[in-house]
C-alpha cells in the first residue's frame, strides 16, 4: 500500500507542477540569460521545465512514501 500512496502523491505533485510551476520557473530562468540562437532558448526552457517536473515527482514520491508509513500498524 505504501508504494501506491507514493505513486499517487508523485503523480499529483508532478501534474500540479506541470500546470502551475514549471513553465513560470523555466521562463524566469531563460529571461535571465542571453542567447545567440532561438534553439538555445528552447533547449534551456525544455531542460528547466523537465527538471522542475522531475523534482516535483521526487518530492511527491517522498511525501507519499513518508505518509504511507503511518498506514502500517505497529507490531508489539
Amino acid at each position: 500500500m505504501r508504494y501506491l500512496i507514493a505513486m499517487i502523491f508523485a503523480i499529483v505533485a508532478a501534474a500540479a507542477a506541470t500546470v502551475f510551476i514549471s513553465s513560470h520557473v523555466a521562463t524566469w530562468v531563460v529571461e535571465r540569460m542571453t542567447f545567440e540562437s532561438p534553439d538555445e532558448v528552447a533547449n534551456l526552457h525544455d531542460i528547466v521545465f523537465m527538471g522542475v517536473n522531475l523534482l516535483a515527482l521526487a518530492i511527491g514520491w517522498a511525501i507519499g512514501w513518508w505518509l504511507g508509513n503511518f498506514e502500517r500498524q505497529s507490531e508489539l
